[in-house]
This record gives structure tokens, C-alpha cells and sequence, in this order.
């Protein structure tokens, strides 16, 4: 059973967007893919399973908060749950400096 997620808009940092503008290098997602979104203001890695319809599914493997600090779970989304991510809520991480704070975050 898959776990419904209301993904964040990825925004600027949208992976369809950006291969609209210039679609060189883009490949639809695979088994083993790790794949990048956005939950709650972290990001959510998730390692693909299977590609249907615009849409990976596949497995949790990573919470990650701002300042790196990996978390186990965030509201009801945990390792290990299997999820759906369209395509169109993939995003790529964004750099941060080291040691920056997590808004948030105390």
C-alpha cells in the first residue's frame, strides 16, 4: 500500500522545468533510481521501484533536513514507507553551506 503524500511545489528547483527548457540528459526514472522531493521544507529521497504513468513509486530512504541533520520521520512519512512521486513534484537538492541553520529548526 502506498502512502499518500501532499509533495511541496518544488518551484524553482523543479526537475520538469528545467528539462522543458533544455530536455538534453533527461531519462525517465528506474529501478534503483534515488530520486529527490520536497516534504514539509525537507527533502525526501526515495529509491524507485517501479516508473507508471509520469509516476515512481518507491521506497523512503532518506529525510534530510536543511542543515543535514537526517531525521527518521516528519509528520506521518517515515523510512521505509513506500510513497508515489510524480514527476512533476521531483526537485533538485538544493546546496546549502555547512552549518546552516534549518528555518525551523532550533
Amino acid at each position: 500500500m502506498h502512502k499518500h503524500v501532499e509533495w511541496d511545489d518544488p518551484g524553482a528547483d523543479s526537475v520538469m522545468h528545467h528539462y522543458e527548457r533544455s530536455p538534453q540528459g533527461y531519462s525517465e526514472p528506474g529501478p534503483g533510481d534515488i530520486l529527490s522531493a520536497r516534504y514539509r521544507g525537507k527533502v525526501v529521497r526515495i529509491k524507485v521501484e517501479a516508473y507508471v504513468d509520469d509516476t515512481s513509486i518507491g521506497q523512503v530512504v532518506a529525510i534530510i533536513s536543511h542543515g543535514g541533520k537526517r531525521l527518521n520521520a516528519l509528520g506521518k512519512l517515515a523510512i521505509g514507507d513506500t510513497v508515489r512521486l510524480p514527476d512533476a513534484m521531483r526537485a533538485f537538492e538544493t546546496r546549502r553551506d555547512e552549518g546552516e541553520a534549518d528555518p525551523g529548526e532550533d
